[in-house]
C-alpha cells in the first residue's frame, strides 16, 4: 500500500508562485511514476505534469514553461514548482503514484491541496 499526502496550497495573487509538495509512504520503492492533476469544480480531473523513473517529463496542457515537476532521490516525494499563476490555475491539485510490481500495477491518490489564484 501507499500513502500520499499533499501540502503547500494556499492563496496567492496572479504572477506569484507556489510551491506544492506530496510525501508518499508506504511501499515507495515499487513507484514507477508520480503525477500532478488538478480538478475544478464540474470538470474532469486534468493531468498537470507527470514523470516516472525513466526520467520521461511531460508538462501537456497550460503548465508548459511555468511549472516544474520533480522528486527527492529516494522517490518519497514529488514537488511541483508553479510560477506565474493565472486565475485560471485555481483547482484543488491533486498527487498520483503508480506502482508496478510483477503481480500488478496500483494507483494511488492524494487528498488534494487547494489552490486558489486570487483577483
Amino acid at each position: 500500500q501507499l500513502q500520499l499526502v499533499e501540502s503547500g496550497g494556499g492563496e496567492v495573487p496572479p504572477g506569484g508562485s507556489l510551491n506544492l509538495s506530496c510525501v508518499a509512504s508506504g511501499k515507495t520503492a515499487d513507484i514507477y511514476s508520480m503525477a500532478w492533476y488538478r480538478q475544478t469544480p464540474g470538470k474532469q480531473r486534468e493531468l498537470v505534469a507527470p514523470i516516472n523513473r525513466d526520467r520521461y517529463i511531460n508538462y501537456p496542457g497550460s503548465a508548459r514553461g511555468r511549472f516544474t515537476i520533480s522528486t527527492d532521490i529516494a522517490w518519497n516525494t514529488v514537488y511541483l514548482l508553479m510560477d506565474s499563476l493565472r486565475p485560471e490555475d485555481t483547482a484543488v491539485y491533486y498527487c498520483h503514484a503508480q506502482r508496478v510490481t510483477v503481480v500488478a500495477t496500483c494507483n494511488y491518490w492524494g487528498q488534494g491541496t487547494q489552490l486558489t489564484v486570487y483577483t
